[in-house]
């Protein structure tokens, strides 16, 4: 067995462990910071530090040094900082206190120095130096083109001198920084003075919105090819970025132009620049890495989708777009057809999946209505037959045109003929199972939508409804367990049930669907090879059985009580099912759905005593001979017996009996006869099984009279009878009679004392039951360890009872 140290051995334990591990991290940082000094000056080496000894106690944490490659770089960016500001000052403050030749010669000096400076320091190995006096010389050069403006040019305007002064300097930061290829600053910093000459030029030309576009998209343009064919991973990141930005604003500004077009000659023009942005966009993922070519390519789909929809959609009402839209997007997909990187391919069907999906959220609220609607007929069962099917109550969704099942039905071939070319793309078997799955909802629900927006007549819609069903259940049936199985199998079950709650509208359509749907789903059961798909469609069998048997009692003309028997016979047919199948992995789910049509009939029977006791009487009945069968005896038996109980507890209450043990108390002995014998047969058997009918037949009805009963005779032989029976329980180890008894005597005594109870609370003080009730919790709480393993030798004991 494994040792368990006391909890002060323990904890020193881990105090020593914990003090030995922080000498171990500390001997690690001291050999880090050796190893980082060697590095960065390898000319003189300093001897490694001497190992440091192993404490016996932990030490305090004593972070390393800061580097002093770092607190040099923390010293220079300060000091650029600095002069930086004291430039700015001197440009803008102290300007006016020189002539035009002294401040001249002051920022020419010091700019041609800083900018000359960097050289020398680069050649003398001061990198950081060097890029902290190229930062401060760029800074200087914008105060430059400043101040020649504000002497030289005070007419000129000053958005057309910043795009010329932008452009200087893009040139100028260009030249200087491939002549000083050591210095990181002055390309990166290029590029974001890039983004400005076109946009100011615009500006100061008055360009409208689309010439802002055009400006954005060259600027986008420019950035994609710095990023292609430019060197080193910081002019790359932000050239990337800008592109992103710009071609970004670009593409808003021409959607917003083309959507807003009045007609189709306003939206060409933003067609064309839509257009271009996708040309950009494609470009740019041409040769970039994976995770950026696939968001290229699907901003470049997404762009041409609305730069050649946009055209023929503008002016048009919005059902049309959305068609016109769609269409653009399905045809996305033959890039397929050309030598087009596999990244970039895959992002435009992804573009090309987005406007679809659009498309089919925009048209999914008349599939809703049409499978939610019917429901609304529940509330008028056989008030008659609708004319159409938009006259359904439940159909109020504001109906467009022919749009919506035209668009599932264009989504649907998108997917269909996706399937055969989906390995060029992505090479998997998964993805191909998916699209045919997601054509078959698609179809299916076109078709729907087509009924609801056609206005069909009532009976039509009700016979290609349940045409769908049979289509979906055979296709089901014949495929594998795949997903295109599953997806058929889910879409025939809620097309059936919109169809069953459809037929509710007449009696003879009820007859019909319902009919026709428990052969359906009875002769697919039959005939499928899947476990899981054979299950669920015997279940539904069961279930439109069970709405038939209801049909015929609501024909009959009699009420739900006086109909519960008929829902007895379905559950009879399953018990019988049951017992004479032989195909595995049906009967269970088969007597499941049986249970439900049995608890349905509980339920009609509820609101008459007689009805129910009848109903309840049976179900014992039925559950008693599922209980013959050896595999079904531990779940059929409890519920047999309890249902027997209940039953005989219904009657009593329904005629009225004041004294129930006259006729409780015969059965009960007849009862615990049967059960001691068959404790004797087999001493195994549960006390439940036993004892537990011929006990709760009696004890329960007493109980519920004792409590209303006024005098004490009652409540007393009760109690006196429970605790005998608790006794016996106990002393002879039996489950069933030391609960029960227990139970009763304790419901008893609770009901003799409760008066009692009553007074005493009212006799104390507010504060007094929260006071005992928190003296309760710490005394539990102060003891809990010992509670709880008192509660586990009791659970411990209550197990090893029969």
């Amino acid at each position: 067995m494994r040792h368990v140290p006391p909890p002060a051995e323990e904890l020193a334990l881990l105090d020593h462990e914990l003090a030995r591990l922080d000498a171990r991290r500390l001997q690690l940082l001291s050999r880090r910071a050796w190893l980082v000094n060697v590095l960065r000056a390898p000319a003189a080496p300093s001897p490694p530090p001497a190992p440091l000894p192993r404490p016996a106690t932990a030490r305090p944490y004593a972070p390393a040094a800061a580097p002093a490659h770092g607190t040099q770089n923390v010293l220079l960016v300060l000091g650029g900082l600095l002069l930086t500001v004291a430039a700015i000052a001197f440009t803008l403050f102290s300007w006016g206190e020189m002539g035009i030749a002294g401040r001249s010669a002051v920022l020419s000096l010091v700019t041609a120095g800083a900018l000359v400076a960097p050289g020398p320091l680069l050649r003398r190995g001061l990198p950081s130096t060097a890029e902290a006096v190229a930062a401060l010389a760029l800074v200087l050069t914008v105060l430059d083109a400043v101040a020649l403006h504000a002497v030289a040019a005070p007419d000129t305007d000053g958005v057309a001198f910043s795009a010329a002064a932008s452009a200087v300097l893009v040139a100028v930061w260009t030249l200087y920084g491939l002549l000083l290829g050591g210095l990181r600053t002055p390309l990166p910093a290029a590029v974001v003075a890039g983004q400005l000459p076109l946009v100011l030029t615009a500006w100061a030309a008055g360009a409208s919105t689309a010439g802002f576009g055009w400006a954005l998209l060259a600027t986008a343009a420019a950035d994609v090819a710095v990023a292609t064919w430019g060197r080193g991973l910081a002019v790359k990141a932000t050239a990337y970025a800008g592109a992103v930005v710009t071609g970004t604003v670009s593409m808003a500004l021409g959607l917003g132009l083309s959507v807003s077009a009045g007609g189709a000659s306003e939206a060409v023009g933003p067609g064309a620049l839509l257009l271009a942005g996708a040309v950009v966009a494609v470009a740019a993922a041409w040769r970039a890495p994976e995770a950026t070519a696939v968001l290229g390519g699907a901003v470049g789909g997404l762009a041409a989708v609305a730069a050649v929809g946009g055209v023929p959609a503008a002016g048009l009402p919005w059902d049309r777009v959305v068609v016109v839209y769609l269409l653009c997007g399905a045809a996305l997909p033959a890039v397929l057809w050309f030598r087009v990187p596999r990244p970039v391919v895959r992002g435009a069907l992804g573009a090309s999946a987005a406007v679809v999906a659009g498309a089919v959220l925009w048209a999914a609220p008349v599939v809703a209505a049409v499978l939610l609607g019917p429901a609304s007929m529940t509330a008028g069962v056989w008030s008659g037959a609708p004319e159409g099917l938009r006259s359904v109550p439940g159909l109020t969704v504001p109906w467009p045109d022919a749009s919506a099942p035209l668009v599932l039905a264009v989504a649907a071939a998108l997917l269909a003929a996706l399937c055969p070319r989906w390995p060029r793309a992505l090479p998997r078997k998964g993805p191909r199972v998916a699209a045919a799955a997601g054509a078959v909802v698609l179809g299916w629900a076109a078709v729907m939508a087509l009924l609801a927006v056609a206005d069909a007549p009532y009976a039509v819609a009700v016979g290609v409804e349940l045409l769908l069903v049979a289509g979906l259940l055979a296709a089901a049936v014949r495929r594998a367990a795949d997903a295109v199985a599953v997806t058929c199998l889910v879409c025939a079950l809620a097309g059936a049930v919109s169809v069953g709650l459809l037929g509710l509208a007449s009696e003879p359509a009820t007859y019909a669907v319902c009919g026709s749907l428990a052969v359906l789903s009875a002769g697919s059961a039959t005939g499928s090879r899947v476990p899981a798909v054979r299950s669920a469609l015997a279940c539904a069998a069961v279930l439109c059985a069970t709405a038939l048997a209801c049909a015929v009692g609501a024909s009959l003309g009699w009420s739900a009580p006086h109909t519960a028997p008929l829902l007895l016979v379905v559950t009879a047919a399953t018990v019988l099912f049951g017992a004479r199948s032989r195909v595995p992995g049906v009967a269970e789910p088969v007597e499941l759905a049986g249970a439900f049509a049995a608890v349905a009939a509980v339920a009609l029977a509820v609101t008459d005593a007689p009805f129910l006791a009848l109903v309840l009487g049976l179900c014992g009945v039925l559950a008693a001979a599922t209980a013959l069968r050896p595999e079904r005896r531990r779940v059929a038996g409890y519920p047999a017996s309890a249902l027997f109980v209940a039953a005989a507890w219904v009657r009593l209450a329904a005629s009225g009996v004041t004294d129930p043990e006259a006729y409780t108390l015969p059965v009960s002995v007849a009862a615990f006869a049967v059960g001691h014998l068959r404790r004797r047969r087999d001493p195994a058997a549960s006390s439940w099984v036993a004892y537990g009918p011929a006990l709760s037949l009696t004890m329960v009805p007493s109980l519920v009279v004792a409590w209303s009963d006024p005098h004490w005779l009652r409540p007393l032989l009760l109690g006196a009878a429970a605790l005998v029976v608790t006794l016996a329980g106990a002393r002879l180890r039996l489950r069933a009679p030391l609960v029960l008894g227990g139970s009763v005597l304790a419901l008893d005594g609770l009901h003799e004392l409760a008066p009692h109870v009553v007074q005493v609370f009212d006799a104390l003080p507010r504060w007094a039951p929260p006071a005992l009730a928190g003296l309760l919790l710490l005394a539990v709480g102060a003891t809990y360890e010992q509670r709880l393993r008192d509660a586990r030798r009791v659970r411990e004991s209550f197990g090893r009872m029969r």
